[in-house]
């Protein structure tokens, strides 16, 4: 009587396709940490006055908050921090305010292939990271000195000295000049509130007690009134 014949396993060929199944995960592993790496925000500002989820330098401790989206090249923000600027810096000094100020750069395409929006605002980041108590100084001299739209802008070595000057130490120096945080400033900036209305991104942003104020009816020029009246609110 025939035997039947016994089936063998073929361990060859078992081992091959477990290794291409393994090298399949190992490439695809690769493949997405390289595309999360590309996407992501890149190097953290690291310091407790950051959030690093919302890119908000906060400066001062008060219960309420008031948020600033801006862009160091945007001209209609100039005129936000000198109108509105003594007034949110007295809420801060008097700790009724957090003033929660986000650099961000939307005015990349208006600096002749710089990217002074983003150079700038990882300025303040590197600023930041160094001692935040010079936040307030750094701000108001960029303004001092801002360029105009569709200039190059202002070079690293300059923003460095403005950077100094408002009391930063010499390490913030290679900071601006390699764009640590460059790409932190980009992700960040794609979580700018769009303005009531559908109307998109704009700068200036303002949000009161994250509330988000429509540029073209809530910001009249009259901190008082835009301000100080829905905070009491």
């Amino acid at each position: 009587m025939m035997a039947a014949a016994r089936k063998s396993t073929n361990w060859f060929a078992l081992g091959v396709t477990a290794a291409a199944v393994v090298i399949v995960l190992i490439v695809g592993g690769v493949v997405w940490f390289a595309n999360s790496q590309a996407a992501g925000p890149g190097t953290l500002p690291e310091t407790s006055a950051v959030n690093t989820e919302t890119g908000a330098i906060a400066v001062g401790t008060g219960e309420k908050t008031v948020d600033t989206y801006v862009d160091f090249m945007c001209p209609v923000c100039n005129s936000f921090e000198q109108a509105y600027g003594p007034t949110l810096q007295q809420l801060v000094d008097d700790g009724t305010i957090t003033l929660n100020i986000h650099p961000i750069s939307i005015l990349d395409r208006a600096s002749q292939g710089t990217q002074y929006s983003t150079r700038s605002a990882n300025a303040a980041y590197c600023v930041a990271v160094d001692d935040a108590a010079n936040i307030p100084g750094f701000v108001k001299a960029m303004y001092a000195q801002q360029p105009k739209e569709n200039t190059s802008g202002l070079d690293d070595a300059t923003l460095t000295s403005i950077a100094t000057t408002a009391g930063a130490s010499d390490a913030v120096s290679s900071c601006i000049s390699d764009g640590t945080y460059s790409k932190f400033v980009t992700a960040m900036t794609q979580k700018t509130p769009v303005q009531p209305g559908g109307q998109g991104i704009a700068t200036p942003t303002i949000a009161v007690n994250g509330t988000v104020l429509a540029n073209q009816t809530d910001l009249t020029g009259d901190p008082q009134k835009d301000i100080v009246a829905r905070l009491a609110g």
